[in-house]
């Protein structure tokens, strides 16, 4: 949540304060009141709140000159003034000065939810904007960069270990609500559901445990931990580390927790290359019961989100050497982890997709409907696309709503659009957050989430791959 504090040398009027609006609801946390200005940038100081709501005149120290003492000691907070009307040429100034707003006392409790409103999504266009920058950062090892955003990264402490950690929760969090109470780390929301510790400790020891009773009674779906690292250079591996770990809901949804990162490839690998051996020997028989006992084989060995990439990447490979010129107009991509959860709901519709290819192969040259049915269905499906973009889809249940088999739809948006069923949900999408970004104040993450994608940290590698350029950095072109 964000951190608030209220500052007037009137107790009545920080209660008038307090409840005139709903802080909660928007997100934001009342962490301190105070009559006395020494004691309230003392707080600031200490605790970094996010917004200071402050009177104008007090004895002592002025609202402005707490304004300027706080930008002198380099402190990113926000301001929010209060006035009586004799002082509304004080609260001019203050806006000069860089506050966001100001109200006259007595609040009118009519204009208080607009006012909170305004606040709120400020706080979080400022914060999307930061985490935006701060992963940039993270992802390029910026070292120069990382300590100018964050003091977290501290330039003179070389000796510290790091550890990625990531949580997805399971329903959408308000105003950067905190999903887990995490000791000497630095916290960046990728989303409405998913948010990315950086844990560093001077000590190897201090990263080595952790503690999973923080979970219990939380709305933690998935938890998911890197390996140690001594260097900031390795913070990309670590981050990819964690989130592949706690992709391991992909494979079972059933199974939630904490999961640390672990390479399995080993356990599984044999399996996978009998697999593609029976695909270039063409043994159709063995490959359906051996496609048959993939989701069981995988839960056997306990394999993770990184064996499923191999799988699926290994299999497609072997797929499009042995069938090639049946096959070259499939969404049979190379595909990486976060790619993968975009495209297939969980592990066992992965599984069947792959199952349903081999289906194709076997029977290329039977149809269920005429070449006009299968025209019409496709045409139905894309105008329903257009329509439902912003929702989840998945080829699988498109194709059995439009009595299509999935692989063949494969071919007709290739055929017909000439681009995959992911590249054209994708272009859909990206255009709409294009306009969004240029045509309203919504946050990068609001404009994700309306264009149907929930992940910020896919959808920002998605728009650059896109547009060449990230979210932020559109909409200030």
């Amino acid at each position: 949540m964000y951190s608030v504090i209220i500052v007037d040398d009137e107790p009545w009027a920080i209660k008038g304060i307090r409840n005139a609006f709903d802080w909660g609801k928007h997100g934001f946390e009342i962490a301190g009141q105070f009559t006395s200005v020494h004691k309230a940038f003392e707080f600031i100081c200490d605790e970094n709140p996010d917004l200071i709501v402050t009177d104008i005149r007090m004895p002592e120290i002025s609202g402005l000159e707490l304004m300027r003492m706080t930008r002198e000691k380099g402190k990113h907070a926000d301001f929010v003034v209060v006035s009586g009307f004799a002082e509304f040429s004080y609260a001019q100034e203050a806006i000069r000065y860089g506050a966001l707003d100001y109200f006259l006392k007595p609040i009118d409790i009519e204009l208080a939810e607009t006012l909170i409103n305004k606040l709120a999504v400020h706080f979080a266009n400022k914060r999307g904007h930061r985490n935006s920058l701060i992963l940039e950062a993270l992802m390029s090892a910026d070292e120069h960069e990382l300590s100018r955003l964050t003091p977290f990264f501290d330039p003179s402490s070389k000796d510290d270990y790091y550890r990625a950690l990531i949580l997805y929760s399971n329903r959408e969090q308000i105003g950067g609500k905190k999903k887990f109470d995490v000791k000497h780390a630095l916290e960046i929301e990728l989303g409405s559901r998913k948010t990315l510790y950086i844990l560093k400790s001077g000590q190897m020891a201090d990263l080595k445990g952790l503690n999973l009773a923080s979970l219990a009674g939380t709305d933690i779906k998935a938890a998911g931990i890197s390996s140690i690292s001594n260097h900031y250079k390795d913070l990309a591996k670590l981050i990819k580390e964690s989130d592949l770990a706690a992709s391991k809901v992909f494979l079972n949804e059933d199974e939630k927790g904490l999961f640390e990162f672990e390479q399995k490839l080993n356990t599984v690998k044999p399996f996978i290359d009998s697999i593609s051996v029976i695909i270039q020997e063409k043994q159709f028989e063995a490959l359906e019961d051996t496609m048959g006992r993939l989701k069981n084989d995988f839960s056997k060995n306990n394999a993770g989100m990184g064996e499923v990439v191999y799988l699926w990447n290994q299999v497609v490979g072997v797929l499009l050497a042995s069938f090639y010129e049946e096959l070259k107009d499939m969404e049979l991509g190379f595909l990486n982890y976060s790619e993968l959860k975009e495209r297939f709901e969980n592990f066992e519709s992965l599984c069947g997709f792959l199952y349903d290819v081999l289906l194709y192969i076997r029977q290329l040259n039977r149809q269920c409907v005429s070449e006009g049915d299968i025209g019409s269905y496709f045409a139905q499906m894309v105008k329903y696309i257009d329509n439902h973009y912003s929702t989840k889809l998945y080829l699988k249940d498109l194709s059995s709503k439009f009595f299509l088999n999935q692989v063949y739809c494969c071919q007709l948006f290739k055929k017909n659009l000439g681009k995959t069923f992911s590249e054209y949900v994708t272009e859909l999408r990206i255009n709409k957050a294009c306009e969004l970004l240029k045509h309203t104040e919504m946050s990068v993450e609001e404009v994700a989430l309306k264009v149907g994608i929930m992940d910020y940290y896919y959808f920002n590698k998605v728009f650059k791959k896109q547009c060449g350029i990230t979210p932020a950095k559109y909409r200030k072109c």
